[in-house]
């Protein structure tokens, strides 16, 4: 029997195309063959089909804010638990989390962490120019992620994944279920909605294509412990902050003495402080004179009814020790959770050699200038 299913609109319908399919069954693997299903019946579908039975095969929960009896921290921790129990290769990174080495950098009025975690080698070296993403597999697709790894669907658009490779004890990555480049000026609202629904638990980060994404090509976020990087802190110190103005009930302001030019933007309304993060970006274009997404990392947090937004504005993606030879060469790539003040490396060498001075020099060459900055803070 042949029978062509209807388009699939979201998760429910899914589901009620999954039970024609096998009845009683709303989740598990239906074999599939030159674009059939093979099981009770067989039937023809078509991409968006496809791509929503493959979540399916990856689903360990759904979250939305409105239906969903759970909370999206609960949710995060039942799924890592889950895949500790389930997935070697999450057990064997955070068995290495565990043996991680930290220490405490004093650089000229702030301090760093600098943590020794060799398993981030291939995030921290991976190639990111456009031959070498056109070469390799995209590894945050559904199609292709590990066979054991499972994630929690949020808002049908992305799926909340463990991070293998952690750098946190709790660390996720956040994917869009398509193949969309990462782009944060078409996902705004989503990062500012992810932050409040992992409230007051997790902080959201974003990486730019050109800034610390090692799948430049894929659009992702990532989520740690709040208050698990420095700058989480620092920001909330007034002797450091300057005001610069406020925009639709939105503060703006900078923060002095870190080594690094930092923007921080505050508010309580989600349209409001959505409308001055795209105003930041779209100033940062027109200042820096370019027409795409500006060099940029950012983090995200919500708490006591108000976002807090940081960014950090750059002007390169590797400092030029990166890219020294031999026993010159420091492995050492910025990315938000750096930026914010804690800073991996993978190599053992670096660890015992990078001293403030080395941080201090990474940090002002990845980082745009402070009179380019203050020309985006004063158009803005």
């Amino acid at each position: 029997m042949l029978e062509d299913l209807p388009a699939v609109r979201g998760v429910a319908v899914l589901r009620h195309c999954r039970r024609r399919i096998t009845p009683g069954r709303v989740t598990g693997f239906v074999a599939e063959r030159n674009g059939s299903i093979v099981g009770c019946v067989m039937a023809r579908f078509n991409e968006g089909e496809k791509r929503f039975f493959m979540i399916e095969s990856r689903l360990f929960a759904s979250f939305n804010a409105r239906e969903s009896t759970e909370t999206l921290p609960q949710l995060c921790m039942l799924l890592l638990t889950n895949q500790q129990n389930s997935w070697p290769q999450l057990i064997d990174g955070y068995a290495a989390l565990k043996t991680v080495r930290v220490r405490d950098v004093r650089c000229s009025g702030y301090s760093v962490f600098l943590q020794f975690n060799p398993q981030r080698i291939v995030s921290s070296s991976a190639e990111v120019g456009p031959d070498s993403i056109r070469r390799r597999k995209c590894f945050l697709c559904l199609e292709n992620l590990p066979a054991e790894q499972k994630g929690v669907l949020y808002k049908n658009e992305f799926l909340l994944l463990c991070n293998p490779a952690p750098i946190l004890d709790r660390h996720y990555t956040i994917a869009h279920v398509r193949h969309v480049p990462q782009q944060i000026d078409g996902f705004v609202r989503t990062f500012l909605e992810l932050a409040k629904d992992l409230s007051l638990s997790f902080t959201v980060f974003y990486n730019g294509p050109k800034c610390g994404a090692s799948a430049p090509d894929h659009m992702h976020f990532q989520a740690g412990p709040t208050g698990a990087i420095p700058i989480e802190m620092e920001s909330g110190i007034e002797s450091r902050r300057q005001v610069w103005k406020t925009l639709d009930d939105v503060a703006v302001y900078s923060l002095n003495g870190l080594g690094r030019q930092v923007i921080v933007l505050e508010g309580e309304g989600v349209d409001d402080v959505e409308s001055v993060v795209r105003r930041l970006i779209a100033t940062m274009k027109s200042v820096i004179g370019i027409p795409e997404e500006p060099m940029l990392n950012a983090l995200c947090s919500y708490a006591n009814g108000s976002w807090r937004l940081i960014v950090f504005p750059r002007r390169r993606h590797r400092p030029k020790v990166y890219f020294k030879e031999g026993n010159d060469k420091v492995l050492i790539s910025p990315a938000s959770v750096d930026l914010g003040g804690l800073v991996v490396t993978p190599v053992e060498k670096d660890f015992n050699t990078v001293d403030a001075p080395m941080i201090e020099a990474i940090f002002s060459e990845v980082s745009l200038e402070k009179n380019r900055v203050d020309r985006i803070l004063d158009a803005l």
